[in-house]
């Protein structure tokens, strides 16, 4: 399976993106926000997905692992191919879809294009206990940002991340945030998701 694809980006189009590596351009098929962040002529890491069919080979790219796994597990849910798992992401962010999921609500799962009422049940039974919701601010309990900062690193070097490399990490997301109202475990999830895009 081909995990991730880095090189230069050759061309964007609607759908896809052609992705120079090794000497050969793979046509990576993305949502649209994904490809808004890509520009011809600049090197760029995918995070991608290869499905396999009779007649084809598809390779599918992300912007980070998580949107990946989404995609991957959309797709055990009978009914549920990789297009349409596609489009799910494309209008619903991880965070949200997973919420959607967790809490069984059908009025956004409905929003994608293709996933009726029926299929929208079927996604929410099927994967409600493999998601995990992201809590919202109202039911997390805010701690100081000195606190969070010392926690996730600490949390970090424990998975096995230098310390220089958690403190970047924990201090962009921190930056990016605001120290107010970020807790221990948002930090982390978004600390993470720094870490793996430089991998």
């Amino acid at each position: 399976m081909i995990s991730s694809v880095h090189g230069e980006v050759l061309s964007v189009g609607l759908d896809h993106a052609v992705v120079e590596v090794g000497g050969v351009g793979f046509a990576v098929q993305a949502t649209p926000s994904t490809l808004a962040t890509l520009r011809r002529g600049e090197r760029i890491r995918l995070h991608t997905s290869l499905v396999v069919r009779e007649d084809s080979l598809t390779l599918f790219g992300f912007a980070d692992v998580d949107a990946r796994e989404l995609f991957v597990l959309l797709q055990t849910v009978s009914g549920i191919g990789p297009r349409l798992a596609l489009a799910a992401l494309a209008v619903l962010d991880p965070d949200k879809l997973r919420s959607a999921l967790a809490d069984g609500d059908i009025n956004v799962l409905t929003q994608v294009p293709g996933i009726g009422k029926k299929g929208a049940e079927r996604l929410s039974l099927e994967l409600r206990d493999k998601v995990v919701a992201v809590p919202s601010t109202a039911d997390a309990v805010p701690v100081a940002g000195g606190a969070v900062r010392a926690e996730v690193v600490e949390a970090l070097v424990g998975l096995g991340f230098a310390a220089k490399q958690a403190e970047q990490a924990v201090n962009r997301v921190l930056g990016e945030a605001g120290e107010d109202g970020a807790t221990t475990s948002q930090v982390l999830r978004s600390a993470l998701t720094t870490l793996g895009r430089k991998r």
